[in-house]
């Protein structure tokens, strides 16, 4: 449910997904049940009213009037569910995307992507709790955060950093956030919601060449850049005091987006109850895990290649991460170690995002420094290697003792819900 999936009017949030409890959760799927029969389903789609103008017309005479989409363009996004048979052959069957928003067609831009993203010093963040989580991603030099309260509103953020063009995606129906890399050969593109999910996740399209995007692979799925695939960068999501408190002079989003919006609050209420089941989701739940267990999880494939192994995948269990602090996984002869610790809340609990259920946060990380692999326990707010006792945070910085100031290698891994990952990995295997 991406952030503009469960309103056609914001009144309708209000009605249907505060609730909390047994009894309150089967009124929820009754109402969802309503609002999928009446096309139903934008939770960004008016935020605090101010902005409730965002829709159809307005988004189709963006694309055709901001200069980035060439006339002639063939649309996989307009044409959908029809393919051109220009295009190169789908990677994924055109039937088996789902519109959002109801209907037959893609509604594009309902949930805006920040294209102009504004921030402000860490320091001078007031809006934000400390419990409450925010997207990290560091390239090079340069670290920024995107608080989870603006992203769940808008799904995409289109930035550069370090030099580098990068999509910041997040989509709350799958609980998944991915930074992808926007510079493909010599072309660099801008990503936008289409309105469409695969598998109950967000669908991207690049307004470039108006092409499909899967986010959960960052693959172009449908239209003439078909089989391309976007460079995945390692992103975390912890608590913003965990990275405030590493990163004071670092960059974090704000709310100045150009959009009204209720930050802070969370449209998906409940979403996130393990005994719920995924919203506008088609397929069979591998019943390994409960279809809304939190893991987190490692694709090889997203290694970087010089430690790339056998192909595979793995999930570890987020809640006995969190209680575990440290686990070694070996991923085709790599060996990687998994940090968690509690002290973040979960963006889909409460309707109050500050106030929802903590459920920790998480790092994966190769543990070699200068050629010497290092063994780490968690002890309090730090993870202490048993080497040399120097202690680090949860961003894989060395705070205190020998080896202060070192960066572990940081790998991109996913937290998200069971059912999203076994549907596109399901040869995963679970951990611990």
């Amino acid at each position: 449910m991406a952030p503009g999936y469960v309103c056609m009017a914001r009144r309708f949030v209000a009605v249907s997904l505060p609730g909390r409890g047994g009894g309150d959760r089967r009124l929820i799927a009754r109402l969802v049940a309503v609002a999928v029969s009446l096309t139903v389903v934008a939770a960004a789609c008016g935020g605090s009213g101010a902005d409730s103008g965002d829709g159809d017309a307005a988004a189709s005479e963006s694309r055709a009037t901001d200069g980035t989409v060439d006339v002639d363009v063939r649309s996989a996004l307009a044409g959908w569910p029809d393919v051109d048979d220009s295009f190169p052959e789908p990677i994924v069957d055109p039937a088996d995307l789902r519109s959002g928003f109801g209907g037959s067609r893609a509604v594009p831009d309902r949930i805006p992507a920040i294209d102009e993203p504004k921030f402000a010093p860490a320091r001078e963040i007031d809006f934000l709790a400390d419990n409450e989580p925010v997207l990290s991603v560091r390239l090079g030099d340069e670290a920024r955060a995107y608080p989870v309260q603006i992203m769940i509103w808008h799904e995409l953020v289109n930035d550069t950093v370090d030099g580098s063009p990068v999509a910041v995606s997040y989509c709350p129906l799958c609980n998944s956030a991915l930074a992808f890399g926007r510079q493909l050969g010599d072309r660099v593109l801008d990503f936008g919601t289409s309105g469409l999910l695969h598998n109950s996740a967000l669908v991207m399209y690049d307004r470039q060449t108006e092409s499909l995007w899967d986010h959960f692979t960052g693959q172009a799925i449908i239209g003439e850049l078909t089989g391309e695939q976007l460079e995945v960068f390692p992103m975390q999501t912890v608590a913003w005091g965990t990275w405030r408190d590493a990163n004071a002079d670092a960059l974090v989003l704000t709310r100045d987006t150009g959009h009204s919006r209720d930050y802070g609050n969370n449209p998906y209420g409940g979403y996130d109850d393990i005994d719920s089941s995924p919203f506008l989701f088609d397929g069979e739940n591998d019943d390994r895990l409960r279809a809304m267990e939190r893991v987190v999880t490692v694709r090889d494939e997203d290694l970087p290649p010089d430690i790339r192994g056998a192909d595979g995948a793995v999930a570890v269990r987020q809640k006995e991460l969190v209680e575990l602090g440290v686990l070694e996984v070996d991923m085709g002869g790599t060996r990687l170690v998994f940090w968690a610790e509690p002290g973040t809340a979960s963006s889909l609990d409460s309707g109050s995002i500050a106030a929802g259920q903590d459920v920790g946060a998480t790092g994966v990380f190769v543990p070699v420094v200068d050629g010497r692999e290092l063994t780490f326990e968690r002890h309090d707010d730090r993870f202490v290697d048993n080497e040399t006792t120097s202690g680090w945070n949860l961003l894989g910085r060395a705070v205190d003792g020998p080896l202060a100031g070192t960066q572990l290698e940081a790998i991109p891994h996913l937290n998200t819900f069971w059912f999203a990952w076994a549907t596109f990995e399901p040869d995963t295997q679970i951990l611990p």
